[in-house]
């Protein structure tokens, strides 16, 4: 009876999306059937000490154990709560006999406590160290959205379910299985391999990687490279070319409050200066506010990388994206259209969070809203503001700035980007690395900052529908991803020669 009743209740959200979309409801609900099923006896490392894992299934099964373990341990931001996490990731790493310590940052108001794992497989010291970097907070999980309670870490059809999965405590546990990979070596790498996985970044990272930087950078031990999340491998359409996209740049966020003041009073005898509708009046002028098309230095060479593989009516405009766009209505429009490459031409803006009055016959003094802006390398936070407060036109308005951090870009000429090129090589012949720009914003710009090449890539094949789960429902990674992710991040420090 547990078992069907369970299952009655999981499937009422599936209902829901199989309306929407089949195919994906149908392999959702495989996952979730076979989480329910009995699990095939295997040899899972103990964490606490004892054999390590020595085959695949081992391997497999170390993952899919951590990941499900971490995604339990509840870090969502605010208010993050990531130490006891963190602690845990530490004893397991001591457990095997590495280097590794809990690093306590800014607790803010978490009442658990916040904190960064640092750990390190020595190498020997001819070249300076490389970072593995992820985060241990995550974004909430409606659960009625969902069709597996999103923090149990569910295990079932191939995939961990849960969220963190993806974003990123997924990219944790391929890390932390690296650096075990590595510690067995009978020959140390050249370089030491430091793992770092800290709070705080889905809300800016002011209170984990950028708090690090500046009050622990001893850390990072002068490191020549760190690798993180942001990146990552396309699966091609019908036997396409995989794209291994490596993010050495991101667009800059710039995150606005607009507060409106107004008459308070009864919502009898609305006066004409009212709060709500006057913000309402300027986000509305804010939806019609389209930025002009830009093509920056980086996203111009990422789509005349991309040329020889897209749509043949589509090779020659990205060959060269800026001339295109000015001179071609057709292309452009086509190009414009998709929303996921228009964001990397242009600044864009998002409503993302409203609040007027607290009742309905209630007119407020102040009413307020919150703006998502992604600028593009180069751009000015400070400039933008001004833009809006132009096109809203409103001396009843204010203009608060949340977070402004400027983008920051790597190079692509270096012995990270090389090792890389020649791992996909190695390990996925015919495919294609492409050096990217990303439309969202990670940790890398700290570590930029501090003069470190920051690459966002993790090596996991990973479909469109998959991806989509990152910050939505149904949050998933595959076991063979989590398994080919720590051997093929383990191959790329193998390649990292010397610059």
């Amino acid at each position: 009876m547990f078992i069907l009743g369970g299952l009655q209740a999981l499937l009422r959200p599936l209902r829901r999306t199989l309306g929407r979309s089949p195919g994906a409801a149908f392999g959702l609900l495989l996952a979730v059937t076979t989480a329910f099923l009995p699990t095939p006896a295997r040899a899972v490392w103990p964490f606490g000490g004892g054999d390590v894992p020595d085959s695949e299934t081992d391997l497999r099964g170390a993952a899919s154990e951590l990941l499900s373990r971490a995604i339990r341990f509840p870090t969502v931001n605010p208010p993050g709560d990531e130490l006891p996490l963190a602690e845990w990731l530490v004893d397991v790493l001591r457990s095997e006999g590495i280097e590794a310590k809990v690093v306590e940052t800014p607790s803010g108001d978490s009442k658990l406590g916040r904190g960064a794992v640092w750990a390190r497989v020595p190498g020997t010291g001819t070249r300076r160290p490389v970072v593995l970097h992820s985060h241990l907070d995550v974004v909430p999980a409606e659960p009625d959205e969902w069709a597996v309670a999103p923090f149990e870490g569910v295990t079932g059809g191939g995939y961990v379910i849960g969220r963190g999965a993806l974003d990123a405590k997924g990219i944790t546990v391929v890390h932390l299985l690296t650096l075990l990979e590595l510690s067995r070596r009978k020959a140390p790498l050249d370089r030491d391999v430091i793992l770092l996985a800290t709070p705080d970044e889905e809300t800016g990272g002011r209170d984990g990687a950028g708090w690090l930087v500046a009050n622990r950078r001893a850390l990072l031990l002068d490191a020549e490279f760190l690798l993180t999340e942001g990146g990552g491998i396309l699966v091609g359409e019908q036997g396409g070319r995989h794209i291994w996209g490596v993010a050495v740049s991101e667009k800059a966020p710039c995150w606005l409050r607009l507060v409106s003041r107004g008459t308070p009073g009864h919502s009898s005898a609305e006066p004409r200066d009212a709060a709500v509708p006057r913000l309402v009046a300027a986000l509305e002028r804010i939806r019609s506010f389209e930025t002009p098309v830009e093509v920056v230095p980086e996203v111009e060479r990422m789509f005349a990388a991309l040329a020889p593989y897209a749509r043949p009516e589509d090779q020659a405009p990205f060959e060269n994206l800026a001339n295109a766009l000015a001179n071609d209505p057709a292309f452009a429009a086509r190009f414009l259209g998709d929303r996921s490459q228009s964001g990397l031409v242009r600044n864009t803006v998002t409503i993302t969070v409203l609040q007027g009055g607290p009742k309905t016959n209630v007119m407020p003094a102040e009413a307020f809203a919150e703006l998502d802006a992604r600028l593009l390398p180069g751009e000015s936070c400070e400039e933008f503001a001004g833009e809006i407060r132009d096109t809203i036109d409103d001396p009843g308005i204010r203009i608060e700035t949340l977070l402004s951090i400027p983008a920051r870009s790597s190079p692509a000429e270096t012995a990270l980007f090389r090792a890389i090129v020649k791992t996909a090589a190695e390990l996925d012949p015919g495919a294609v690395v492409v050096p990217r720009v990303i439309g969202g914003f990670t940790d890398a710009h700290w570590f930029r900052d501090a003069g470190v090449v920051a690459y966002g890539f993790l090596p996991r094949w990973l479909p469109p529908e998959e991806s989509r789960g990152i910050h939505g429902p149904n949050e998933r990674v595959s076991l063979d991803n989590l398994e080919r992710g720590v051997k093929t991040t383990v191959r790329m420090l193998e390649n990292l020669g010397p610059r």
